[in-house]
């Protein structure tokens, strides 16, 4: 099977409410909050790509343009934007929307690079399942 066609079999999606317990003072949702979902989304893409045991190595970047407010639906995306040898990176977007207003907008994104791991947890190569 292609990277593409895995690829796109691996995108993950999952939908959120932004509950009371997980705003702050300002009633938004807490960066590290938001930090957390987008390593589990970003570690469920690149298992479901693989179909390996897969560990976070790093965060590249991750970009706050708008704050979510308690009370909203989020929506985390991921996606693998590129694979080597034993390593992968997967970009996670959240959008938030409205619950009772027809009205979505892009508030986050960040890179996650994972690397594939044998039993003894050592890097060994990934290979994309046929």
């Amino acid at each position: 099977m292609a990277y593409e066609e895995q690829i796109g079999k691996s995108v993950t999606r999952i939908f959120k409410a932004v509950f009371p317990n997980t705003v702050n003072h300002y009633d938004t949702l807490f960066g590290g909050t938001a930090m957390h979902m987008m390593d589990e989304v970003a570690f469920i893409t690149a298992t479901r790509f693989t179909k390996m045991r897969t560990v976070t190595v790093s965060s590249d970047r991750i970009d706050f343009k708008k704050p979510i407010p308690h009370g909203t639906i989020v929506e985390l995306i991921g996606t693998v934007i590129h694979v080597g040898n034993t390593s992968l990176k997967v970009r996670v977007d959240i959008y938030v929307e409205q619950m009772y207003v027809d009205h979505r907008e892009h508030a986050i994104s960040g890179i996650f690079t994972f690397v594939a791991i044998d039993e003894n947890k050592k890097p060994i190569p990934i290979k994309v399942p046929a």
